[in-house]
């Protein structure tokens, strides 16, 4: 057995005992409504556990992907979004990109059993005509599955947060073509609440909080526009690994961080 997952196991009564711990004092006044994830590491964590192909990294990551939506769901978060496939990541060689689409393929077609009931509804924001036909396929079978709910998924595929930006901007002016106003009168229309208004998750709060796993400190274009004033937890692990503790630990640090929106 590979002697991380050992480690892993060993430790694995002792985080379930701090897991409580955590739960046991979160102030649940204080959670985050809306949660944006970057679910980064897939490949190097394939190479670090000396798994055969980066396939198997990417099942292990979407199957930590539906636990993460339980643990939103024990804590009955209002929203998460989730980045599971940026545009640059469409420029990497097919043999990565192919099985990565078929794990997504079998991800999507699998949540509506592991959601019923949960009062969740799933969308999808991004270029997703950027996509190969059976992925965007799965992606509307997802949304007509899952398009009522309380709560919110909102899975990001070949999504980038300038061509959000830039999106936003050509829907506005298309608008207030459509509404007579002027090339010359345009300039007078557009300010942060109507550019907002047509981003992506624009029927959402803004993201509270954003976890990006792999130890990376950056949000890499995620939510650029939504995430201005939010928290940020960078988790050291890859996230097929990603735990139970490593999301609590983040929650909790959110309800004692003081938000002061810039002022």
């Amino acid at each position: 057995m590979n002697l991380n997952r050992t480690k892993r196991l060993v430790k694995k009564p002792l985080y379930r005992v701090y897991e409580s711990r955590i739960l046991k004092f979160l102030d649940r006044d204080k959670l985050p409504k809306h949660i944006g994830v970057i679910h980064d590491g897939h490949r190097r964590y394939a190479r670090a556990e000396g798994l055969p192909d980066y396939a198997a990294s990417y099942r292990e990551g979407m199957k930590k992907f539906i636990e993460f939506l339980g643990w939103a769901d024990e804590l009955e978060i209002h929203a998460v979004t989730c980045w599971l496939l940026s545009t640059e990541n469409l420029s990497r060689p097919a043999e990565e990109l192919e099985p990565y689409y078929d794990v997504l393929v079998s991800l999507f077609d699998n949540i509506p059993n592991k959601i019923q009931g949960h009062d969740v509804a799933v969308r999808f924001v991004g270029s997703l005509d950027l996509l190969p036909q059976r992925l965007s396929d799965a992606a509307k079978r997802l949304e007509a599955a899952c398009n009522e709910g309380t709560r919110h998924v909102t899975i990001a595929l070949a999504y980038g947060g300038r061509q959000e930006i830039v999106d936003a901007a050509q829907e506005l002016v298309r608008g207030l073509a459509d509404d007579g106003v002027s090339a010359e009168e345009m300039a007078e229309h557009i300010d942060a609440v109507a550019l907002g208004s047509y981003m992506y998750t624009a029927d959402l709060p803004d993201p509270d909080l954003v976890i990006r796993t792999s130890g990376e400190t950056r949000l890499s274009g995620f939510l650029l526009w939504q995430a201005a004033y939010a928290e940020f937890s960078f988790v050291d692990v890859y996230w097929p690994e990603f735990r139970r503790v490593d999301f609590l630990r983040a929650i909790r640090d959110f309800t004692h961080s003081n938000r002061r929106y810039g002022k």
